[in-house]
């Protein structure tokens, strides 16, 4: 990352930065131009996923992969890697790319961590997203090495993982991966698919998190989807994006939570809060909304590292609190935040963590939105270019059964068999062509 002159990290290479921000403002409706409003503003795409395996070790009742999954092969490397420069080119530094699946923990060791220090280099956020039953502290240790910037661990009742047959009986598992974790310079995520059978879990789970944010700094809840291959086909009423937000307000024990707060693209497709935590006791980051939208102009460069909350903050603030517009009410914000969790900070000892809770909101393949396909923060990089997560799942049999051309155009690797096939001289292909 480059330097300013006032200490702040900021990204490197703003000119094309600012080429990105201005072309995802340009692509919003302007109903959805708002001061809050994080894409075009902040951040050029939420997040890109970069899918390095269809094969999975477990089987799911809801999945979003379909039925050939299993059966197509690696990509390999080459189109990888290519996938990961153009994401770099279209976005710029600082991007959050997903190594996803199926589980990227089966890719081979050596391409997976191949992979993370390919986009690392080029100054994105890789994490890995894994259901963690090979995500061992030393493969963790390495791909941090490798610039891992987080891990997100998947871990709820559609998986049926044996002997754990509740959302309770998996907080163990849970608390595993949480000290595989502990330690090491990334940030933990925990996603957890919402659906009739754990939706009354909800607040428990958010009381888990928010009791373990001195490691977790997110917690992701996604909406059952009726979307792939899973068994579970049909999402149950109740299962909606207001019900989560209600148990999650509850769990945090604040039900007036800024749930629109921050919007990133289409604000059907998912919402977010931020909350400062300690002892227990939980603290509404948005509060002050006229201050977050000054925030977001006056930083929308400055780049914030959640690996390591607490040096960010104290940076941050040892900075900006020497400008006199911040140093009043910055001063008075951080005052009403400490006075809220007061009686927690005397049981934490003054330590203090945060908690991101979010909602993914992903929409069913029989009912895709143009609306939020056109104004969509999540996409999936292909050999077509970005496309949308949710019309990715819908058309993902066609995606990943395509034959794909390597970058240097000497062969065509086939998805089924794995084979790479030549590609014929032009010459050739000329002649081929005219009989």
């Amino acid at each position: 990352m480059a330097e300013r002159s006032d200490a702040l990290p900021v990204y490197a290479r703003l000119d094309r930065r600012e080429r990105a921000l201005r072309s995802a403002w340009n692509r919003l409706d302007p109903k959805l131009r708002t001061p809050n409003q994080l894409l075009g503003r902040r951040y050029t795409v939420g997040c890109v996923a970069l899918e390095i395996t269809q094969r999975c070790n477990l089987d799911c009742t809801i999945c979003y992969l379909s039925d050939s999954s299993e059966k197509v092969r690696d990509v390999p490397l080459p189109i990888l890697f290519e996938r990961i420069d153009r994401i770099a080119e279209l976005y710029g530094p600082g991007v959050g790319v997903q190594v996803t699946g199926g589980d990227p923990t089966l890719r081979r060791r050596d391409e997976l961590v191949a992979i993370v220090r390919r986009i690392a280099g080029h100054g994105l956020r890789p994490s890995l997203f894994t259901n963690g039953i090979l995500a061992t502290r030393d493969l963790l240790s390495e791909l941090a090495r490798a610039g891992l910037f987080d891990v997100a661990f998947h871990v709820d009742t559609t998986q049926r993982r044996r002997g754990f047959p509740t959302e309770a009986s998996l907080n163990a598992i849970r608390s595993e991966y949480i000290e595989r974790a502990r330690g090491l310079r990334i940030a933990v995520v925990f996603l957890t698919t919402v659906h009739a059978g754990n939706i009354g879990d909800v607040p428990g789970l958010g009381r888990f998190f928010l009791d373990h944010s001195d490691v977790v700094g997110m917690a992701s809840f996604q909406i059952h989807a009726e979307t792939g291959r899973g068994e579970w086909r049909e999402k149950a009423p109740e299962v909606t994006m207001e019900a989560v937000r209600d148990h999650l307000s509850r769990a945090a024990g604040l039900p007036d939570l800024a749930w629109d707060g921050a919007i990133v693209g289409h604000p059907d497709c998912h919402v977010g809060v931020a909350l400062l935590t300690a002892g227990g006791v939980a603290s509404n980051v948005l509060s002050d909304r006229p201050l977050y939208e000054r925030f977001l102009e006056e930083f929308r460069h400055v780049s914030f590292d959640r690996r390591d909350v607490r040096e960010t903050a104290f940076r941050f603030l040892a900075t900006v609190l020497r400008r006199p517009y911040w140093a009043v009410k910055g001063s008075a914000y951080i005052a009403k935040k400490l006075w809220e969790l007061r009686r927690g900070l005397v049981r934490s000892r003054g330590k203090i963590g945060k908690m991101t809770f979010f909602i993914q909101n992903f929409m069913p393949a029989h009912g895709l939105v143009r609306e939020r396909i056109d104004n969509c923060s999540f996409m999936v990089m292909t050999d077509d270019g970005p496309v949308s997560m949710c019309e990715h799942n819908a058309r993902r049999e066609e995606l990943i059964l395509r034959p794909l051309l390597l970058p240097d155009g000497s062969a065509v690797w086939q998805p089924l068999s794995g084979r790479l096939l030549p590609v014929a001289p032009e010459p050739e292909r000329l002649s081929a062509a005219g009989r």
